[in-house]
């Protein structure tokens, strides 16, 4: 079976007629991936949008959710699980905490921690919205077979791990 073009088969071409003697191979490839992701983007994005959330706000309540009770973490924590500056956490606890999703506390154990917990509000949205989540991932993603989707979760976790991408220590 023939399969259908892409944008990327354009790029692809056009550089074969410039470059002939050029592997684009790779470049097929982190293109379709970048291009895919770009669409996966958009569909999440709207999505957060209609439950009043940025991608990092949820990012960051699915990662407390997920964490098991009390459902709280310190910053550090966070920070290992989002992958970003420590700014970029406070800044987002900041809007979790005034949309009263989360809340600060001092550790009973280390005076010098914060621990960031769910609220019983940030708890009922994150268990709410997970679910329509997981079905528009599913929705991105039903144009391959479930052996299809499961050969790319396993193509894609080998790349990440040779990044060496290959531990979340959220703990």
């Amino acid at each position: 079976m023939e399969q259908q073009r892409d944008a990327v088969d354009d790029i692809v071409d056009q550089w074969a007629k410039e470059r002939p003697e050029l592997d684009t191979t790779s470049m097929a490839l982190v293109g379709r991936l970048n291009r895919f992701q770009s669409h996966a983007d958009l569909v999440l994005r709207e999505y957060f949008a209609q439950h009043g959330l940025d991608f990092s706000e949820f990012d960051v309540l699915a990662t407390l959710r997920r964490s098991g009770e009390p459902f709280e973490l310190n910053a550090r924590a966070l920070l290992r699980s989002a992958m970003v500056t420590s700014g970029a956490i406070t800044n987002r606890v900041d809007r979790l905490s005034a949309k009263g999703l989360v809340e600060r506390r001092q550790s009973t154990t280390d005076r010098r921690a914060v621990l960031i917990r769910l609220t019983p509000v940030g708890r009922e949205l994150i268990d709410r919205i997970v679910e329509g989540h997981i079905a528009n991932e599913r929705e991105l993603v039903a144009a391959l077979s479930p052996e299809e989707q499961t050969q790319l979760d396993g193509l894609l976790r080998k790349l990440l791990a040779a990044r060496g991408d290959t531990a979340l220590d959220a703990r």
